[in-house]
């Protein structure tokens, strides 16, 4: 099966095609430019560069998010556009789920993260099962950096932390954790698409018309719009 992923859910813009099992080609940048410009033109350069062409995709696997409200829609739309073009499946996976495939060489606790600003993050907890599958230790959720640490800190098992965002809340995991905290090098922090083709190359198609984005909490102005409106009432 010939797969295109996509992952635009953050600063990292990622897409990746697989056949049959087998990467390849993969395009990652991180750097801070409009998705919206670049995507589709890198798209069309990665399936030249691979001889694939339209009609031999046989579905697309889309990073969902948390993460970028604007970088999430533009990954969802473009994947859903081609999509109903070419009439073939799409599978939305978790952002964060996509990440934690990262630390399959890790056998406890692995919590990827994205920051949300104001001292929050995006985050979920896994661990790799003796089945070898990925299993949800805690949900994904929209919570305070300080108050997951203390959480974490309770466990007896160590945990990996793999995050984009690694570098901006370094001090306070090492000073919270101690040795329990496990950093690894920095090629381990970026989104690979080709394992979120990984991830969703078995899930079932999402219904297209109804798939949603995965925000984890309101935008800031529509949060703002409902506070207005509660006040009328």
């Amino acid at each position: 099966m010939n797969i295109l992923s996509i992952d635009t859910s953050n600063q990292t813009m990622g897409i990746a095609i697989v056949k049959d099992g087998q990467l390849a080609g993969e395009y990652i940048t991180n750097v801070k430019k409009n998705h919206s410009v670049r995507l589709m033109p890198a798209i069309d350069q990665l399936m030249r560069d691979t001889e694939t062409s339209p009609e031999d995709l046989k579905k697309i696997v889309v990073a969902k998010g948390p993460g970028s409200f604007t970088g999430i829609r533009i990954g969802l739309s473009t994947a859903k556009t081609m999509a109903w073009a070419l009439k073939i499946p799409v599978v939305a996976v978790s952002s964060l789920e996509a990440v934690a495939y990262q630390g399959s060489f890790f056998d406890q606790l692995i919590c990827p993260f994205f920051d949300a600003r104001r001292g929050l993050v995006y985050t979920g907890v896994y661990r790799w099962n003796a089945s070898g599958e990925l299993e949800h230790i805690e949900e994904e959720k929209n919570i305070m950096l300080t108050e997951l640490l203390d959480k974490l800190a309770q466990q007896k098992s160590s945990v990996l932390f793999l995050s984009q965002d690694i570098e901006l809340h370094r001090d306070v995991i090492t000073q919270t954790m101690g040795d329990k905290a496990i950093i690894p090098e920095s090629s381990h922090h970026v989104p690979r698409p080709s394992l979120l083709a990984q991830v969703g190359a078995d899930k079932d198609a999402d219904e297209l018309h109804t798939l949603t984005p995965n925000y984890l909490r309101l935008a800031e102005a529509e949060a703002n719009w409902l506070k207005q409106q509660q006040g009328k009432d």
